[in-house]
């Protein structure tokens, strides 16, 4: 991935740093430079650049796997896999709940709890492995500023009153939940690509972006010309992002985004 961080590249330390006083961070800041540019802020020979070059571009590239790789993912360790909705029939139907390592979108008209059911999940995946969670923090990318932290505290009162029985546990879930107010699309954009590194170091284990539809309807007319083609990259792109992250790390990653039912041309 090309935002993938440099110091996740391979290179050395001391490299990093000194490529970093010059804002270049990522594999894709490294790989935009020319080959003078490179020795230059490098200090490296040309076949040393060479070898970076290498090393740079074999860790950002797409890994191939093979179709049986894959399904041992999940075969070694099925309690990972899924995070159950703890709904029944839902997770009847899904399998066994929100699959980890994929892109999950949520979609309905207004209203429908869309955004109750991200926040349920946020909780789910806070909790220990043994009660059916990631034992994991969460990146919740809010555009409608529609996220409370008294309705998650309130959920996961009613739904688990004897494990959020102490104020101790009442603290350390929503600690664990890093809610993000992005309210232009160039800002979700933004805040996706920086998640690599903070996935790492917070542990995350869900993303949630509510919603994706919400920016893009309100900054792209449809009606004027090019809008519907600019609109349909920034939703690939970020739709690509996401899924990379997801299965780089084996996370669920969910997207919800409204669908009008009277609109004829569906928004997502």
């Amino acid at each position: 991935m090309a935002n993938k961080k440099l110091r996740r590249a391979g290179l050395p330390q001391e490299l990093c740093e000194r490529l970093s006083r010059h804002q270049i961070v990522t594999c894709q800041d490294f790989l935009s430079l020319s080959f003078l540019e490179l020795m230059k802020l490098t200090g490296q020979s040309y076949w040393n650049v060479q070898k970076l070059l290498r090393t740079v571009s074999q860790s950002c590239a797409p890994r191939m796997q093979t179709a049986y790789e894959m399904k041992m993912k999940r075969t070694i360790n099925p309690s990972t896999a899924f995070l159950p909705t703890t709904l029944e029939d839902l997770d009847k139907i899904l399998h066994g709940g929100i699959a980890c390592g994929s892109l999950t979108e949520i979609t309905g008209p207004s209203g429908c709890g869309k955004t109750q059911f991200c926040i349920m999940m946020t909780l789910l995946a806070t909790l220990p492995t043994n009660m059916g969670g990631l034992d994991g923090a969460v990146i919740y990318i809010d555009t409608e500023s529609a996220f409370t932290a008294e309705r998650l505290i309130e959920i996961a009162q009613h739904r688990f009153p004897h494990y959020f029985a102490t104020e101790e546990k009442l603290i350390a879930m929503p600690s664990n939940v890093h809610v993000y107010r992005e309210l232009t699309c160039e800002g979700v954009l933004k805040r996706i690509q920086s998640l690599e590194e903070e996935i790492i170091s917070e542990n995350v284990k869900l993303i949630i972006v509510d919603s994706v539809a919400s920016v893009v309807r309100k900054e792209f007319d449809t009606k004027r010309q090019g809008n519907l083609k600019e609109r349909s990259n920034l939703l690939t792109k970020e739709a690509s992002i996401l899924k990379y992250l997801a299965e780089e790390f084996s996370i669920p990653s969910d997207s919800q985004s409204q669908k009008f039912l009277q609109t004829p041309e569906p928004l997502d």
